[in-house]
C-alpha cells in the first residue's frame, strides 16, 4: 500500500449479510495481523449499520488472538442500543472459529454543548523541520538492526516525521513521551467523517508503544522485547482534514508486570484536539 486509495480499499469491507462484513488483510511488516487494521476494519463495519446520522464518539476493543494475515476476517455487529441520543454497536472479528478481536462503539447525535481541550505540547518542532522513517532509513542505513531496518523499508500510505530521534547505536533511557506527525499520502479531499475517524484509528496504532519502551531504552528494543495491543480505547471529538500535518502526542505513565500503558492525544498543527487513544501493551523481555 502507498497511497490513502489502497488503504480505503483495505478497510472499506465487503457486505456479505445484513450486519457481517468479510475484510482481507496487508501486512505492515509484521508476520501477524496489524491492530490498526482490525481496529479500523471493525468500525467501518459498526457504522454501516448506522442509519441515524449519528457519529462515533467513542471505542473500546480487546485484541484475543493474532490474526492470520492469509484468511479473511468476518466482522458480525450485533445492535446493543439505539435510544434518543446514542446508538452502541458490538463487533465480533473472527478467523474461522477463532475469535480474534471485540470491539464496542458508541455514536451520538450532533448536539451543541461546553468547549475546551489539553491544549497542544509547547516547543514541538513542525514537520518541515524534521527527518520522515524514509530519511532514518537512508541516514542510518545498513547500522539499523535487521528488524527496523525491514520496518522502515515498508511502503505505507502515511508519512510519519517523529519529532525527537533515539540513535540506535548509543542506546540510552528515555523519558516516557514519543511525539510524531503524520500525513497522508494521496488525494483526502472529500472524505466523510466516518471514514476519516476510521482512517485516524489505523493510524493510531502505529508508534504508541514506543513511549513504553522509552524509559528502558538502554537495555529494551523492539529486537529483545515481545510487544502486542492488549486493548485499545479512542474518543472522538472534533471534525477535521488530512490537507495538512497531524500531531500525535504519546505518553505513559506507567509499565509493570509484563505490560506497559500508553495515552496518547492527536491534534491539528493549529492545536486543537481532535481524538484521545490510550492502549495497553504487553512488554516482554525475551529471555534468550
Amino acid at each position: 500500500m502507498t497511497t490513502v486509495d489502497d488503504l480505503l480499499k483495505l478497510l472499506v469491507l465487503d457486505k456479505i449479510g445484513d450486519q457481517e462484513f468479510n475484510g482481507i488483510s496487508k501486512t505492515v511488516g509484521s508476520p501477524i495481523v496489524f491492530g490498526g487494521q482490525v481496529l479500523a476494519q471493525a468500525l467501518n463495519a459498526a457504522s454501516r449499520t448506522i442509519t441515524q446520522d449519528r457519529q462515533l464518539h467513542s471505542m473500546h476493543s480487546y485484541f484475543l488472538e493474532a490474526g492470520d494475515l492469509d484468511i479473511p476476517i468476518t466482522y458480525t455487529v450485533s445492535t446493543v442500543r439505539d435510544g434518543g441520543s446514542f446508538s452502541v454497536r458490538r463487533v465480533t472479528a473472527q478467523q474461522k472459529e477463532t475469535t480474534i478481536f471485540i470491539l464496542s462503539a458508541s455514536f451520538h447525535k450532533p448536539e451543541i454543548g461546553y468547549e475546551h481541550h489539553v491544549p497542544m505540547p509547547k516547543g514541538i518542532k513542525p514537520p518541515e523541520a524534521l527527518q520522515s522513517w524514509t530519511d532514518l532509513r537512508t541516514t542510518f542505513g545498513d547500522a539499523l538492526p535487521s528488524s527496523l531496518k525491514a520496518f522502515l523499508e515498508i511502503k505505507r500510505p502515511i508519512a510519519f516525521k517523529p519529532t525527537a530521534i533515539a540513535n540506535p547505536l548509543e542506546p540510552k533511557d528515555l523519558e516516557p513521551y514519543h511525539h510524531v506527525w503524520f500525513k497522508l499520502k494521496g488525494e483526502v479531499e472529500g472524505l466523510d467523517l466516518a471514514i476519516k475517524q476510521q482512517l485516524l484509528t489505523y493510524i493510531s496504532d502505529y508508534n504508541i508503544l514506543v513511549s513504553t519502551l522509552n524509559p528502558h531504552a538502554s537495555k529494551a528494543n523492539w529486537g529483545n522485547t515481545q510487544t502486542a495491543s492488549l486493548d485499545h480505547a479512542m474518543w472522538y471529538f472534533r471534525d477535521f482534514d488530512y490537507t495538512d500535518w497531524l500531531l500525535y502526542a504519546m505518553e505513559s505513565p506507567n509499565t509493570s508486570g509484563g505490560r506497559g500503558l500508553a495515552r496518547g492525544h492527536i491534534f491539528t498543527r493549529e492545536g486543537q484536539l481532535i481524538a484521545t487513544v490510550a492502549q495497553e501493551g504487553l512488554i516482554r523481555p525475551i529471555n534468550k
